[in-house]
């Protein structure tokens, strides 16, 4: 068999892995969307490294749209296939992909009123954009999932069975195992995801997989500790203070809709509950993330322990007095007028799209503002650029100083740290005859790939875009 890299290949995104066995059988490994502005990427989204017809099966390890985002489209150009997932990451997809569909939509429409008329008028010849899929797209994909519980060995082909266990990333998350019958023997290959993080709150750990021949590893922070979670919640606590009490600011907080925003509302609703929380407003600004946080609550097998003794407490662990789900544009664009300190919780995480961005522009220019980046953005998004130290940024074509204090919390992060990631896979050391690394840059990873050298991994291979390996 071979495996073939069509996404997250050096890239942080885009997650794509093909399988083909000798007999021809091809299984997908993720089928996820580009993120971000890189040239090199352009026409990521609209091509394909191989024929989606001919795709016999696709097992996703979680819904995160870097992930999934691409299914639709996949859909929509002749995979005819079954979509092989846990239930909850099927209930995620089921409103993941229609806002991603909601997004592509609109983006395609504001091109094609606003931006296509003004290039036409200065002669060039171009053509209107036509959205990557749309939501009648999603309905006829979602047709496809096959929901499949954890630690249960699922056959999906006579000579292929399929094995979930909980990756303690978001909810739902999974890594894949495959058990493979070729040629008289049988091999096992294995595909991490994202590997989430040890002692965090909601999810519980993650669980080591299987031994495997062959295993396709994340590598997102393979360069990196996070901090350590004791002081978490003091730092959290103390930033919360500066900024809405000390200085009457406004504590914007950029988080994906899934996982993490419910996380933090988790963190707040527990400082609420012990009654440390200042008494202001909290807001979670994200049509998606409301209905993310409904969805958390219909999926209590993905919880830990902490969090079924908290429910014992308090039987609304996403809920408290001083917090308001917004959905309505209006009230959303309500709260740049607002003055008063407060926390808004917006997405997206990296704040290249969604209501951030406005809650941003509104705020970035005030040194009583405090942006708090709770996760890995790209660079070059207006949070990585953040990261990275920038004093100014363009949103909506206006250039904005940086006044507002900015402030990084990995300890955050859903995804493992590089100490993490090497003891998810310690148990492979002897077994594995090859570790590839995907789903980080290529620093980060060349990094990782050192660490697990010096721990007696020799032969791990950094695939590029496109390229493939006989297994």
């Amino acid at each position: 068999m071979k495996i073939k890299f069509c996404g997250a290949a050096r890239e942080v995104t885009g997650s794509a892995h093909l399988l083909t066995l000798d007999n021809g059988y091809t299984i997908l490994l993720d089928c996820g969307l580009y993120q971000g502005y890189n040239s090199d990427y352009k026409t990521f989204n609209d091509t394909w490294l191989f024929d989606p017809k001919e795709i016999d099966c696709l097992i996703l390890s979680h819904a995160h749209i870097d992930h999934s985002g691409r299914l639709p489209k996949l859909v929509k150009d002749g995979y005819r296939g079954n979509i092989i997932c846990t239930h909850a990451t099927r209930s995620l997809c089921a409103i993941m992909l229609l806002d991603s569909a909601h997004i592509q939509e609109k983006d395609a429409e504001f091109y094609n009123t606003r931006i296509l008329p003004k290039k036409r008028k200065k002669g060039k010849h171009l053509e209107e954009r036509e959205p990557l899929y749309t939501k009648d797209d999603v309905e006829v994909t979602m047709d496809r999932f096959i929901g499949h519980p954890y630690n249960q060995w699922l056959r999906i082909s006579n000579d292929v069975e399929v094995l979930f266990r909980d990756a303690g990333h978001i909810l739902g998350s999974a890594s894949v195992t495959l058990r493979i019958q070729e040629n008289g023997k049988t091999t096992i290959f294995g595909f991490t995801g994202d590997v989430g993080r040890p002692n965090r709150p909601i999810l519980r750990d993650p669980q080591q997989m299987p031994e495997v021949d062959y295993l396709v590893c994340e590598s997102t922070y393979g360069d990196r500790d996070h901090d350590a979670p004791p002081a978490e919640m003091d730092h959290f606590l103390r930033i919360i203070q500066e900024t809405c009490v000390d200085k009457k600011g406004k504590l914007i907080i950029p988080a994906f809709s899934v996982g993490r925003t419910q996380e933090i509302v988790y963190m707040l609703d527990q400082l609420e509950t012990a009654g440390k929380l200042p008494k202001i407003p909290v807001y979670v600004d994200s049509p998606l993330a409301v209905n993310a946080t409904m969805i958390f609550g219909t999926h209590p097998e993905c919880y830990d322990k902490q969090l079924h003794e908290y429910l014992l407490i308090d039987d609304n662990p996403f809920g408290f007095n001083s917090l308001t789900y917004v959905r309505k544009v209006e009230v959303s664009k309500s709260l740049n007028n607002r003055t008063e300190p407060c926390i808004i919780i917006s997405s997206s995480g990296m704040m290249n799209a969604g209501r951030v961005k406005h809650h941003l522009f509104n705020s970035i220019d005030n040194p009583k503002n405090t942006l708090l980046i709770v996760g890995y953005c790209s660079p070059e998004t207006p949070g990585g650029k953040l990261r990275d130290g920038a004093h100014e940024l363009k949103l909506f074509g206006e250039m904005k100083p940086v006044r507002a204090r900015i402030e990084i919390m990995d300890s955050f992060s859903a995804h493992a740290d590089r100490h993490e990631l090497l003891d998810f896979v310690r148990n492979q050391k002897g077994k594995v005859h090859s570790i590839f690394l995907v789903h980080g840059t290529i620093d980060r990873q060349e990094a990782f790939q050192d660490l697990l050298n010096k721990h007696g991994f020799d032969q791990v291979l950094i695939p590029s875009l496109g390229e493939s390996f006989k297994l």
